[in-house]
């Protein structure tokens, strides 16, 4: 298994979390086994502990309608699809061909693959196209540091009343608080920055995996 990628967790710590939740079952350990054979790429794919949370809170918010932005090899659009209730639906949002394809097969073998609805094309492009309705309940981004700013509006002007965005590698290792300035992490703090004084939208950041920050429209 890959180091953790939780803050403030060694080793050790992380094992003794993922063994005290439900465990990624047979299908998750394939892909997560056959992501890791990619090398230094496997780091784009969520930790365990994030997959299972994905699943519960997909179960809990029982959303019709999900989005997916960045899918990569498929895990957490798998963890989210094992979530959805009866006829709900999960778009996917990804540019590669070659990593979608190892998706693709592991979502055919889970029995998912009639619940997930993926479109190869720029993540913006696709979005922009969407129709008003059906609303998105859930939306997860995990794409281009430096597209979250326009997903975040388009799916903003989408989003169901009670529905719920979340974006993945808001501390970027720590990163957003230090020196460093390259692009993705100057991406980052702006977005970070943006989001946190944008009075349409309550916020909440929280140090799972590599930083997930939740938003649902201010009440």
């Amino acid at each position: 298994m890959a180091g953790p990628k939780s803050f403030f967790l060694d080793s050790d710590v992380h094992s003794y979390l993922v063994a005290h939740g439900t465990p990624p079952d047979p299908g998750l350990e394939a892909l997560r086994i056959e992501t890791e054979t990619l090398g230094e790429m496997s780091r784009m794919q969520i930790a365990p502990e994030q997959g299972a949370f994905f699943t519960m809170l997909t179960r809990l918010l029982a959303p019709r309608f999900a989005v997916e932005v960045g899918t990569f090899t498929g895990y957490s659009a798998l963890c989210i699809a094992r979530g959805l209730p009866t006829g709900g639906q999960l778009m996917c949002c990804d540019v590669s061909e070659e990593w979608t394809t190892i998706a693709r097969r592991h979502w055919e073998m889970a029995g998912v693959a009639d619940r997930i609805d993926l479109r190869i094309a720029p993540a913006a492009e696709t979005l922009r196209a969407l129709p008003s309705e059906p609303r998105i309940d859930l939306a997860f981004i995990d794409a281009d540091k430096g597209g979250y700013a326009d997903y975040f509006e388009e799916i903003l002007r989408r989003l169901s009343p009670g529905g719920v965005m979340i974006f993945d590698n808001v501390l970027w290792g720590g990163d957003v608080v230090g020196d460093d300035d390259g692009a993705d992490t100057v991406a980052l703090r702006r977005f970070n920055d943006a989001l946190a004084a944008d009075d349409r939208v309550e916020a909440v950041m929280l140090p799972v995996g590599d930083g997930l920050t939740f938003v649902t429209h201010r009440r």
